[in-house]
């Protein structure tokens, strides 16, 4: 129960700063998104050390593992834009083809940066 309680109050953690980060960007008409100013306040927080990590860690852990479950209505949405995919479906899917291996090119690539920084520093 305890921890049930701890996981349910990191993500509630996590939506208090997406919606401070979301009225801060409509107050002062910053022309980025809420979320990126919401992970750069947590970034900020967590470098300057105002709060560790493991007050946050089950919570963060728990939202990445559930992740796919955030983009459902996403493409259940898509139902909606039938002549869309079906006018330009093949541009769409090569694009996110194209941008996930992007993606996971560059993830590889700074893994394996981070890594050898890593070994360098024990050595």
């Amino acid at each position: 129960m305890n921890r049930i309680l701890k996981l349910i109050g990191q993500v509630l953690f996590f939506i208090v700063i997406a919606k401070l980060a979301d009225a801060v960007v409509a107050w002062l008409h910053l022309p980025i998104p809420g979320a990126i100013l919401g992970i750069c306040t947590l970034f900020a927080l967590l470098k300057l050390k105002v709060i560790r990590l493991d007050w946050i860690e089950t919570g963060s852990k728990w939202l990445l593992s559930e992740m796919l479950l955030f983009f459902i209505p996403a493409t259940v949405g898509i139902v909606n834009y039938k002549s869309l995919v079906m006018t330009s479906g093949l541009w769409i899917a090569l694009t996110i083809i194209c941008s996930t291996i992007i993606v996971m090119l560059c993830s590889g690539l700074i893994g394996q940066m981070i890594t050898r920084r890593k070994e360098r520093m024990t050595s």
